[in-house]
């Protein structure tokens, strides 16, 4: 028995540690789609990635990415990788970040508009509970009209919601682009009228999608409201029509669409948090930090992609 136990301990003691820096290039040039764009994210030169990336492929004594003069993509090696990877860099920046800031303690009554994070909202708050097990949020996902009216009335300590353009009320803290979003079967009309998915009015995503209709003198018709986020996006993944969703709130399985689509371009959105007092902010700022860094984390990974000559490196 002694013999095994020693054995395994030589085992253990052979395998080579990988670099949290070097994972964290990995995952950056692939979620980036290069390295030009990687380094930019990570604040590093170009070469300085690549000779991370060199470094992982020799401990590994694998190739993860396929690089030739004009494209990069990841290797099946390198697509086995990234989970791993991604696991590992969460589990190092919880760690850090669970000693690295003060411990938040109290009570939080939080509204949420229901399209930002509408998918990933629970998996981020489960996460954040984990790191500050005694700050407890009470969460309510709903419009934004309606989680305004709550927080004036003191239902609510803060709400993450929309901003308007000029309005000075609030924090902002998250700018996305919205989006044309369809199922990847249904054929857009080119000459009838587009049918349109929607939230019911008042609605900045409903209104700004008809106002760029109208501006680009698109026919439309609505062919189906609903009263959620995740109705509308119900009614997109079965085909009814088209609809306009953050890119936040885009589920899996649709398509985006733009002019290449005959659709107008909608511009973007701002998030802002609202209610922030000098008695809250130590509660709010180490979520609304958490937040953003798994908003960051969201950025879809692009494995296959064709790059200039010069991101191949």
């Amino acid at each position: 028995m002694k013999h095994t136990d020693h054995r395994l301990e030589w085992v253990a003691m052979s395998l080579p540690d990988l670099e949290i820096d070097a994972l964290r290039a990995f995952v950056t040039v692939a979620e980036a789609g290069g390295f030009t764009a990687a380094a930019d994210r990570l604040g590093r030169t170009q070469s300085a990635v690549s000779v991370k990336i060199k470094k992982l492929e020799e401990v590994l004594g694998r190739r993860v990415f396929e690089r030739t003069s004009r494209s990069l993509a990841l290797t099946h090696d390198g697509e086995l990788l990234l989970g791993y990877a991604r696991r590992l860099l969460d589990l190092n920046d919880e760690t850090v970040r669970r000693f690295a800031e003060p411990a938040a303690e109290g009570e939080l009554r939080l509204g949420v508009a229901e399209y930002f994070l509408s998918d990933h909202l629970p998996h981020v708050l489960g996460r954040f509970a984990k790191l500050h097990p005694r700050l407890h949020i009470d969460v309510r996902v709903g419009m934004c009209s309606d989680l305004v009216t709550a927080l004036d009335t003191g239902d609510l300590d803060l709400v993450i919601s929309r901003r308007d353009v000029g309005d000075s009320r609030g924090r902002g803290i998250w700018t996305e682009p919205m989006r044309w979003v369809a199922a990847p079967g249904l054929e857009i009309p080119q000459d009838g009228p587009l049918p349109f998915c929607a939230l019911p009015a008042p609605c900045v995503f409903r209104n700004r999608g008809l106002a760029a209709l109208g501006a680009a003198g698109r026919a439309w018709r609505v062919v189906y409201t609903s009263g959620s986020v995740m109705g509308v996006q119900a009614a997109v993944r079965a085909g009814l029509g088209v609809a306009v969703l953050s890119e936040s709130s885009i589920p899996d399985g649709v398509r985006r669409l733009g002019p290449e689509d005959g659709l107008p371009e909608l511009g973007e959105v701002e998030m802002a948090i609202f209610g922030e007092t000098p008695r809250n902010r130590r509660l709010a700022e180490p979520l609304v930090g958490f937040i953003l860094d798994s908003l960051a984390a969201l950025r879809p990974a692009r494995p296959q992609l064709a790059l200039a000559s010069r991101d191949a490196a």
